[in-house]
This record gives structure tokens, C-alpha cells and sequence, in this order.
């Protein structure tokens, strides 16, 4: 499990669309996440201890900007075969064991994620209501343990992207757990 941070925000930067399998069985596009204010993106998986120490504080906080309109969505990309923590099933307990809000959707052909250019859980992608790269940090200071008291990094920057439709200028890269690509054929 190599640790991984993300690069820096691309500001602008348009996300690619998606059609994928949700827990709930439903198939959820780009547009069906968006809110009408913009629009979270984050990559996890069920295994990662950087997704496991803070997935609490992720639904606690996507609740809130689900209420300021901000829509989103967590894709798994992982491969479930080399991972299989990661599975679907799995992903069904870990939504409802966490109580998602916002849909789960697994991307079973690691091209979402290839195409975001995600290389870790948690990779977080905020975009605002015309779907423009504005946030591309970290949750908050949380490493593999929660950081009590952390300053909500991302609850911040996606409040400023509603009421503003831009991101702050300053992020700390999101740090976590490689993705878990398959291998070449």
C-alpha cells in the first residue's frame, strides 16, 4: 500500500462523464451527481485505512454541502479480484454500515479513474455548478488516524465553491492508499 498524494488543482478543468453501477442498482451519470451548485467527485474503496480513519467525517461533511446543493458521488476503483475487500457486496455493507447520503458506484474498468487522473484514496475532485475543477485537496489533516479537531479543509473549500463558484487558491494535497490498478493482459 503505497501512500500517494494528489497533484494540484487544475483549476477549470472539466470532469469526463460516467455511466456507472451503483449499490443501490441504479447506473448514475455525471449529471445525475451534479448539484445545482457543483458537484464532489471522490475516489475510495472499502479497504484503505486513510478512507477507513476519516469516512465518518466524508458523510458528515457531504451531507452538509448536499444542503448548500452541492451533489456527490464516491466511485471505487479498485480491482475487486486482487482486492476483494473492495467488491461489490463489500461496497453495499460499507455505504449502509457508514450511511451514505450520495451515491456509491463501482468503476469496474478503472477508466473513470484513469480519466480524473486519480491515484489514491481518498482522491476528492470539487467542481462548481458549471462542473469547472475548483478543489483538488484533502479532506482535513487526517492521515490513517482521524485528527481530532482538524480545520474541515474540505467542508470549507466546497462551501466557498457554492456561494462562489471558486475554489481557494491554497490546498494541501489529499494523501492515501494507491489505487489498485489491474494489471496489463
Amino acid at each position: 500500500m503505497a501512500a500517494m498524494e494528489t497533484p494540484v488543482c487544475e483549476f477549470g478543468w472539466k470532469p469526463a462523464d460516467f455511466a456507472l453501477k451503483g449499490t443501490d442498482g441504479k447506473t448514475y451519470t455525471l449529471a445525475d451527481a451534479a448539484g445545482p451548485n457543483g458537484l464532489l467527485v471522490v475516489f475510495i474503496c472499502n479497504h484503505c485505512p486513510y478512507v477507513r480513519a476519516v469516512i465518518d467525517r466524508l458523510v458528515d461533511d457531504v451531507t452538509q454541502l448536499q444542503d448548500k446543493g452541492i451533489g456527490a458521488i464516491a466511485i471505487m476503483p479498485n480491482d475487486t479480484e486482487t482486492y476483494p475487500d473492495d467488491s461489490f457486496d463489500k461496497m453495499q455493507a460499507f455505504a449502509k454500515q457508514h450511511g451514505f447520503t450520495f451515491p456509491y458506484v463501482i468503476d469496474e474498468t478503472q477508466e473513470v479513474a484513469k480519466a480524473y487522473g486519480a491515484v489514491c484514496t481518498p482522491d476528492f475532485f470539487g467542481f462548481n455548478a458549471d462542473l469547472e475543477l475548483q478543489y483538488r485537496g484533502r479532506l482535513d489533516e487526517s492521515r490513517k488516524e482521524a485528527a481530532p479537531n482538524a480545520k474541515r479543509e474540505l467542508l470549507e473549500a466546497m462551501t466557498q465553491v457554492a456561494e462562489t463558484g471558486q475554489g481557494p487558491r491554497e490546498q494541501v494535497p489529499s494523501m492515501g492508499c494507491s489505487i489498485k490498478w489491474k494489471s496489463a493482459a
